[in-house]
């Protein structure tokens, strides 16, 4: 009963400092990443809703590539907590095995482990896809950010503006480049052009619209004539019009489900070209590294758990204890690193793949044999 409370009080210490640490980086990460994502109001005239739940969904891929690093320093912060207050060796004399602590640390990574594959197979993909179907099928809420006096924009695809000053939302003595046929509905009907200049004298911006007074239509035809319309008042709308934000989603985007059967696909030789963006042959190593992060880097978790229990080692000298909290957390960072950079090389080669898959099997069961050994000495 003793025994179950301790194991049952170290395992709530370890999963708050868990879930405040995980939340604290992310919160910080996400701060500055949504500092970026301010291009998507001032550059690209999405509105501010749109980039409040665009940054939102953007959080969970924050926090699955933390969750290793926030179980690593919850780990030994709760350890260097236990043996401050005395907690550990208070366990040691009442009979508490130290290898029933590192087991109980290892069943708590592999429930990490489960929050991790659960976050980064099913959880991130759908949140981020979900991110870019809303820049996809969000429209410009206002140009107004768009359009700098004195600056030539090409903030639409095809499309240049310069306008010489701008006073609030009226801009003066406007030029505008259409070279992509987006402004086809200021010509008469079944015209046609290879691409038109507008100028006008003066411009009102209202929200995603345009509205040009006194200017006129210059139009390069088919037929390698050109024409001039004039107007006094015109309204250009950019609520159709295609800008350069990404759209196209990318493999991080895309579900498990989609990756697994590219590459089943790809192995037995049938890939149907375009079945997801990056399945085509020439593509598959970056289909091969989204598939390691997500399935492969969490096994890298109770690996860690196992390490950083080497700091329950007894040590006379107090100093040798501070050595090793140093030297084993840095050992567990390092093998964090390393698994970060290996997952970048696992698509490149089938050797690659099988190096970053086996770490863990060969290293967990060595690892986990020398620690006990450390311990049984003790023992002894």
């Amino acid at each position: 009963m003793f025994k179950n409370k301790i194991y049952n009080y170290i395992t709530l210490e370890l999963i708050k400092s868990f879930v405040l640490i995980l939340f604290s980086l992310s919160l910080i990460a996400w701060t500055v990443r949504a500092v970026n994502f301010l291009d998507l109001i001032v550059d690209s005239g999405y509105s501010t809703s749109t980039y409040f739940i665009y940054s939102i969904l953007n959080l969970t891929n924050i926090m699955t590539k933390f969750i290793p690093l926030s179980f690593l320093l919850a780990l030994l912060l709760t350890i260097i907590r236990l043996e401050r207050q005395n907690e550990l060796l208070v366990l040691w004399t009442s009979g508490v095995a130290k290898s029933k602590i590192t087991n109980l640390f290892f069943l708590l990574s592999l429930f990490i482990f489960l929050i991790y594959i659960i976050f980064s197979t099913i959880i991130t993909p759908t949140a981020l896809y979900k991110s870019r179907t809303l820049v996809k099928q969000s429209g410009v809420d206002t140009v107004a950010n768009l359009i700098k006096p004195n600056n030539f924009s090409d903030t639409f695809k095809g499309l240049t503006f310069y306008v010489e000053e701008k006073e609030n939302n009226v801009i003066k003595n406007i030029f505008i480049k259409d070279d992509s046929n987006n402004l086809n509905s200021l010509l008469p009907k079944n015209a046609s052009a290879k691409n038109k200049t507008v100028i006008a004298e003066r411009g009102v911006i209202s929200k995603s619209k345009l509205i040009l007074e006194n200017g006129f239509i210059q139009s390069f035809q088919n037929d390698n004539t050109v024409k001039i319309i004039q107007f006094n008042k015109t309204l250009l709308n950019f609520d159709n019009l295609d800008n350069r934000v990404i759209k196209d989603v990318k493999i991080q985007e895309t579900s498990t489900y989609k990756i697994l059967s590219c590459l089943k696909n790809y192995y037995y030789n049938q890939i149907p070209e375009g079945y997801i963006k990056n399945c085509p042959k020439n593509n598959i190593a970056i289909v091969v590294e989204t598939f390691s992060r997500r399935i492969i880097m969490p096994l890298y978790i109770p690996l860690i758990s196992i390490l950083i229990s080497f700091i329950l080692v007894y040590t006379k000298n107090k100093k040798t204890k501070i050595i090793n909290r140093y030297l084993f957390f840095s050992l567990s960072f390092m093998l964090l690193v390393l698994s970060e950079l290996l997952v970048r090389y696992s698509g490149i080669s089938n050797i690659g793949f099988y190096t970053y898959l086996l770490i863990p099997f060969v290293l967990l069961p060595i690892v986990y044999l020398i620690l006990f050994n450390n311990f049984r000495k003790e023992l002894r």
